[in-house]
């Protein structure tokens, strides 16, 4: 391992971009592989076997780019992989986690709802968070199909993104909640539209964050943190339709990305 060497980040589709804004700000001097898994999108419909499946796959791809680290930059992955995969690779694996400790610890109505797949709702991890900060607040999971899709599509403000919303977030409104965790990377791409819902006097937070954080620890632990002088590059790859996945990386990244296909495997 050399400090030199990438950051790998992957998630189901191209959510997992939220978490690599906040990896850039933290570690500016980094370069960044990115695998936007979107042909296999999402993953909360999918078994746990082959979400394990795919994550392996992808983590091998990100060593044999010679990636340092790793981050699953999505919820439902590291559900049903991250085990697997830090029992697998010896390199530091920096999973997600939903932001339900500082919003347990910040509510002021008692009540949090959980935005998130279905998938992490019932994962072991979400279940032990549940336990563990379950007697601080009332927790309120809720899941949300279809919205995983309206962010890959690019759709992040319409009348159906906003229907789709309006029924997940009214919920638990009327239930009392005042803070709104995002446990889905996908999710934050809709925050000012979950936002606006809301309503200003509901916090709406996610855990992008606190991983880029988490990751930049990790790597001054073992001294692989590049230097901070240098500019760090980004490359993306994309297991969809490359001319369709490309507007779209350009949307929510920036216009001149690099984006290839992912070789199948």
């Amino acid at each position: 391992m050399n400090p030199a060497n990438p950051i790998g980040v992957f998630d189901s589709g191209v959510g997992g971009l939220s978490v690599l804004h906040e990896i850039r700000r933290a570690l500016p001097g980094e370069d960044l592989l990115y695998v936007a898994d979107s042909g296999h999108a999402p993953y909360g419909d999918k078994s746990r076997q082959f979400i394990e499946a795919r994550s392996l796959a992808i983590t091998e791809f990100l060593v044999s780019r010679h990636a340092k680290a790793v981050v699953v930059a999505c919820n439902t992955a590291t559900g049903a992989a991250v085990t697997t995969l830090r029992a697998k690779f010896l390199m530091p694996i920096i999973a997600m986690e939903p932001a339900v400790k500082p919003a347990a610890e910040n509510t002021r109505s008692g009540v949090i709802g959980v935005m998130a797949t279905s998938r992490t709702l019932v994962s072991d991890n979400f279940v032990k968070l549940f336990a563990r900060y379950g007697e601080d607040a009332r927790i309120l999971g809720q899941a949300c199909p279809g919205l995983v899709e309206q962010v890959e599509a690019g759709d992040l403000s319409g009348d159906k993104t906003r229907l789709l919303l309006e029924g997940y977030v009214r919920p638990l409104l009327e239930q009392g909640a005042d803070t709104i965790v995002l446990g889905c990377t996908h999710y934050p791409f809709l925050a000012p539209l979950i936002q606006d819902i809301a309503g200003p006097d509901v916090t709406v937070i996610d855990s992008a964050a606190a991983v880029a954080r988490q990751l930049r620890r990790r790597l001054e632990v073992v001294e692989l943190l590049a230097d901070a002088e240098r500019i760090g590059t980004e490359c993306f790859w994309t297991s969809g339709v490359l001319d369709k996945a490309k507007p779209l990386v350009a949307q929510l990244w920036k216009p001149d990305v690099q984006l290839y296909e992912l070789p199948a495997g």
